[in-house]
């Protein structure tokens, strides 16, 4: 498990702030925490080289890229081997309908989350790409309705 690294309310400050916005400039930034704009670059420098800071990424949303019908898909490994499990979350994970892959407990192996553009693609890729594969013992399929964002992440109080 990955150790903690010890923030202060600055940094928890320039955190929330740029979960929230990560195009806020080092000076905006700087001003909204109290602090001159060179302090504020060191401490975002740290905060990437200690990993706090994983990196930024562009939100697109996948309707306006075609693929406006989102789902979870549970899949059961059989058997749950190392030797089978890399080979899988590789192709998941290199599949463009893909949006994020979790290894679980429980009755299900993994939760992937899929952008299609309607059912016909989902179900194109549920058989070709999920059931298909002999190592995949079962999918179940959920349709997203909406979703929501949260707030930032910061360290339990």
């Amino acid at each position: 498990m990955a150790e903690s690294v010890v923030l202060d309310p600055v940094d928890l400050h320039i955190l929330r702030l740029l979960q929230n916005d990560a195009r806020t400039t080092y000076r905006d930034l700087a001003a909204e925490v109290g602090v001159a704009p060179s302090t504020c670059l060191d401490r975002v420098a740290r905060l990437r080289r200690t990993r706090v800071i994983l990196g930024y990424q562009l939100r697109v949303d996948p309707a306006k890229l075609g693929r406006g019908l989102q789902a979870l898909l549970s899949v059961q490994v059989r058997p749950h081997r190392r030797d089978l499990i890399g080979p899988f979350v590789e192709r998941v994970r290199a599949l463009p309908e893909s949006r994020s892959l979790f290894h679980l407990t429980g009755p299900d192996d993994y939760l992937v989350h899929v952008t299609v553009a309607d059912t016909a693609d989902l179900q194109r890729l549920v058989l070709d790409e999920f059931t298909s594969r002999p190592e995949v013992a079962r999918v179940e399929t959920r349709l997203i309705f909406q979703q929501w964002d949260c707030g930032p992440l910061l360290p339990p109080a």
